[in-house]
């Protein structure tokens, strides 16, 4: 799938993509890096012009990067169109899924629900007409050091492996309330400061109330349980909007419940101490 991008920090180019190099001696300063809002971020998504679009490595449904600018900031993009739904998918490779859907608006929705739990590691997303078409235009993540098949086939070793433990958990939680039935090695992104970002959720947000693997959930972060405890179908649609239908929605929410008690249970089983924990960011 696509590398893609990052919070509300990052550096972008403030130069052009291409055009004559200079000589060593002549190359201007890096740029300094640029703060950018949510909001500002948001709106360079939605306005700034299509330089150039090319397909991007790894993806099976066509998906492009795309390289946008305002005139002042360039930075990539991931597009994705696909939005497809069958009644039967018969994959390559494990059982057919029914009532199956393929579409760009569950990366928007991963991204709003995301923010919702107070989650930073879901690259922001946003709906644009590209090309004729609904697209979900998704920023591309600087930084990239490797993906999760790069770090378990090595294995690359982690300066706080335990840190990095905790962030697996938080994705293996997040997948199972999303339902996401797409979370191959490509899909997590391990940046250079060693955050995980979690890309790519266009399989995901499936309208069965069952979870897919709830032997995985073994611990989970404090501030995210409690956010998951706090949500209602009222904040869920505000905050996803079109991005998720009504039926979406309601198995989210049966998902969260089945979590919670899942959850709740271990603690009451094992204790808070070997359940509970809180991320350093």
């Amino acid at each position: 799938m696509t590398r893609i991008p990052t919070g509300a920090s990052l550096v972008l180019l403030l130069t052009a993509l291409w055009g004559p190099a200079l000589p060593a001696a002549q190359q201007a300063a890096p740029p300094a890096a640029v703060t950018l809002s949510p909001e500002e971020m948001e709106r360079f998504l939605l306005r700034a012009e299509i330089v150039r679009m090319r397909s991007a490595q790894g993806g099976i449904t066509n998906t492009q990067r795309a390289t946008l600018s305002d005139g002042v900031l360039t930075h990539d993009a991931q597009i994705q169109s696909i939005d497809e739904a069958k009644p039967v998918f018969r994959p390559p490779a494990g059982p057919a899924e029914y009532n199956f859907t393929d579409s760009y608006r569950f990366n928007i929705a991963g991204y709003r629900l995301a923010r919702l739990l107070d989650l930073d590691n879901v690259p922001m997303s946003v709906e644009r007409v590209v090309n004729g078409k609904k697209a979900a235009v998704t920023w591309w993540i600087d930084d990239v050091m490797m993906d999760e098949r790069t770090r378990t086939k090595k294995p690359v070793p982690s300066p706080d492996g335990e840190r990095t433990a905790m962030q697996i958990h938080v994705m293996r939680v997040f997948d199972e309330l999303i339902q996401n039935r797409d979370r191959n090695l490509g899909n997590l992104l391990w940046t250079a400061d060693w955050k995980m970002w979690m890309i790519d959720h266009t399989r995901a947000f499936r309208t069965g109330d069952f979870l897919l693997n709830a032997k995985l959930l073994d611990r989970v972060e404090r501030s995210l349980l409690q956010n998951m405890r706090a949500l209602t179908y009222e904040s869920v649609s505000k905050t996803a909007g079109s991005s998720l239908t009504k039926f979406e929605i309601q198995a989210l929410l049966a998902r969260r419940d089945t979590i919670v008690k899942h959850f709740e249970t271990r603690i009451a089983e094992r204790g808070e101490h070997t359940v509970l924990y809180t991320l350093r960011r």
